[in-house]
């Protein structure tokens, strides 16, 4: 990792209280579940106390934050993906560039397994399509794609499962200001209480992609990293 200057990270217990805080100020049941923060960072580069530590993970001279705001078919994933393979080819190495990825708003969906999709149809709230069956998606179609789920004219079959992504340096995370509103409001339709299906979802997250206290939170510290700005 290059020689960078870091923000310290401010105490863990001050900042999930001053968050906790915040989320009840707005209304929201709750942005970080105190009861839930050990659980909830583990996700984290080295079991990292405190969410500024996990962008210490960004690293090289070339590096790129993609704002996910809404699932717009396969952008959120193409495009970090691009940018990691025309670094390449253009002869930076992966120690040189990191892409950070960070899944907000209405895109939070794709941090979570296909269990929640076909619990709480997903697919459908958000009218995201299964690439395979042409129909409303009951499966995350990016976590563990088939192989010719994707292609692209003029070159053909892709892949663009998140696994493959994170291990080619692509970092994802997800907005948990964006689980905590849309988790209370699948609560009220089905009949629960929003703190049980805010926990089943950050229980259900994809290995590797931790919650941020919110989207645009994570956006500001990459930049803060050295990140350019990429709107998808």
């Amino acid at each position: 990792m290059s020689q960078q200057k870091f923000i310290k990270p401010a105490n863990r217990r001050d900042f999930l209280g001053k968050v906790t805080g915040a989320a009840a100020l707005m209304g929201v049941a709750s942005l970080v579940n105190p009861a839930k923060a050990n659980d909830g960072l583990h996700h984290f580069t080295g079991n990292a106390p405190d969410p500024d530590d996990w962008f210490k993970g960004i690293k090289g001279k070339h590096r790129m934050v993609f704002d996910c705001t809404e699932p717009k078919e396969i952008f959120p994933f193409a495009w970090p993906k691009i940018y990691m393979m025309t670094n390449e080819a253009t002869g930076a190495s992966d120690r040189d560039c990191t892409a950070v990825v960070v899944l907000r708003h209405s895109a939070f969906l794709y941090g979570l397994q296909d269990s929640m999709w076909s619990k709480y149809k997903l697919g459908e709230m958000q009218k995201v399509m299964d690439p395979e069956t042409k129909a409303l998606a009951a499966r995350n179609p990016f976590w563990k794609p088939k192989p010719d789920d994707f292609s692209v004219p003029g070159l053909g079959t892709v892949t663009l499962g998140i696994p493959e992504l994170q291990s080619m340096g692509i970092m994802f995370c997800v907005c948990n200001m964006a689980l905590t509103v849309y988790s209370a409001v699948v609560a009220g339709s089905t009949n629960q209480q929003p703190a049980t299906v805010l926990k089943e979802w950050q229980d259900n997250l994809i290995p590797g992609i931790p919650p941020m206290p919110s989207g645009v939170y994570a956006v500001g510290r990459a930049q803060e990293h050295g990140c350019g700005y990429c709107n998808v």
